[in-house]
């Protein structure tokens, strides 16, 4: 761990000597495409091992075991121009030979990936620490190092705006588990904002733990049994590639589009997970193209009506929600509310802490879970606690998987105690279909906020006026 780890560290300091590359995000997807092509080679020479067959998608002296593995090879500015002026047009201009061809795979990742680095001496430089410090070939190495892409998703939480496509893998394994989703017979699990694939990645391997891929049949079943949405670029790369890793290279297993747009086109699926993107504004033609009744700009509506369309009768749902989409009392969010109550059982919202995503932001988020149909009648509330001693997260103390433990056991025996209670629909009525209720078995609790905290509301409270005061401007341009 400590060496690749390090490898990891290396590679990312000499990104930081170029003058191309400008911030975390750059750095990321610079690395992220030189992995893709370091490890989808080295499944290729397995495929080879296996079938002699196989022939790659990749044209002859672009793999990366023919420019890259060498040390001695180009290097400076023939390194250069051959990258950006032979690979990436070549790869992005594959055309594949039918749906299953993994030429799809290459170039969707090639699409909207960039060579950002301007040295061609630093890029042998990079290339020649992947080679020698990361052996996918290795199970070992392999184990580790989808533990080290982890901690390289993490990082993203304070790459700006980037932070957003990362929810901790403590919700998403949560969430995962309490929805338990199954392969079995062609059932689906979509996320229509997947950013990168976290709960993709642990719905595979929830189900792969509690059915194991005995026959071919069912590993078929497995590799298909995951479907994306991601409309931004580098989250995107992000999935495809942490799919590859854990052996899903399907074609089109992650879809790089904008699901607000397309979302009459989706298939109705049996299980959906997923964080959607919450604060944000749509253009006026998205949230045209849904039912009048439900026409708004803001992100975290349209997905929540997305996902109660989407969900196939009897299917489950996990989604993280803040909480202003509970308190709505008026306009398409109480609408919305309704149209979840009344054709799906709403039956768990899981109260979280604030700073669950800090530091992108300090907004306090929820977790619902719902079946759909028959219409909710009554809405269990389960209040997460922060752990002993811990008075906010941060990215060097986030939320841990363990600390789930008392909410796992309640899950199957409901009962009221001083963090769980339950609130009828004709009382979620009486309240104009409010679901920010509060506790009724604790005094409201005064939070000490740390500065970080502070500032992260404050931007908040920022974007939130930002975003009314663009309302405002199309209306009046309406």
């Amino acid at each position: 761990m400590a060496s690749l780890s390090a490898t990891i560290k290396s590679i990312q300091n000499l990104m930081r000597q170029d003058a191309g590359v400008d911030g975390d995000a750059q750095r990321i997807s610079q690395l992220v495409w030189l992995l893709f092509l370091k490890i989808f080679d080295k499944k290729e020479e397995d495929e080879e091992a296996l079938n002699p067959d196989y022939r790659s998608p990749i044209p002859e002296g672009l793999r990366w075991r023919d420019w890259a593995a060498n040390p001695e090879g180009y290097t400076g500015d023939v390194l250069l121009a051959f990258v950006n002026d032979v690979l990436f047009p070549q790869l992005k201009g594959l055309q594949p030979h039918g749906p299953t061809d993994r030429a799809h795979l290459v170039r969707d990742i090639f699409a909207d990936s960039y060579n950002y680095m301007k040295s061609g001496t630093l890029l042998r430089k990079v290339i020649n620490e992947l080679e020698k410090g990361i052996d996918y070939g290795s199970r070992h190495d392999r184990h580790l190092f989808n533990d080290i892409y982890e901690q390289i998703l993490r990082d993203l939480q304070s790459a700006g705006n980037a932070g957003e496509f990362y929810t901790p893998r403590a919700v998403t394994q949560l969430v995962t588990e309490l929805v338990n989703p199954d392969y079995r017979g062609g059932q689906v699990t979509m996320d229509p904002a997947c950013g990168t694939a976290g709960f993709l990645i642990n719905a595979l391997e929830y189900m792969k733990d509690r059915q194991p891929l005995t026959t071919p049949e069912r590993k078929a079943e497995w590799l298909g049994s995951v479907r994306g949405y991601e409309k931004k670029p580098l989250p995107h790369l992000l999935a495809t590639t942490n799919l590859l890793l854990h052996d899903v290279e399907t074609p089109g297993a992650v879809v790089h589009d904008n699901t607000l747009k397309v979302w009459r086109d989706l298939p109705e699926v049996e299980y959906i997970l997923s964080n959607p993107p919450f604060g944000g504004l749509e253009e006026n033609v998205v949230a045209n193209g849904f039912p009048s009744n439900y026409r708004t700009t803001e992100t975290a509506d349209l997905f929540l009506y997305l996902i109660i369309e989407k969900l196939k009768p009897g299917g489950r749902a996990g989604v993280v929600l803040p909480d202003g989409s509970l308190f709505g009392e008026s306009g398409v969010k109480l609408r919305v509310k309704e149209h979840l109550l009344q054709h799906c059982n709403l039956h768990t919202i899981v109260r979280l802490p604030n700073g669950v995503f800090a530091p992108y932001t300090g907004i306090r988020t929820n977790l619902l879970f719902f079946d759909k149909g028959p219409a909710t009648q009554e809405v269990w509330y389960y209040e997460h606690p922060y752990p002993a001693g811990v008075k906010s997260y941060s990215k060097t103390r986030p939320m841990r998987s363990e600390e789930f433990g008392e909410l796992r056991s309640w899950w199957n025996t409901r009962y009221e105690n001083e963090r769980a209670w339950k609130v009828s629909l004709d009382d979620i009525k009486a309240r104009g279909y409010n679901l920010d209720i509060k506790n009724p078995h604790q005094a409201e609790e005064i939070h000490e906020y740390t500065s970080q905290e502070l500032l992260a509301q404050l931007a908040a409270s920022y974007g939130n006026s930002v975003q009314l005061l663009e309302k405002f401007r199309a209306a009046l341009n309406d």
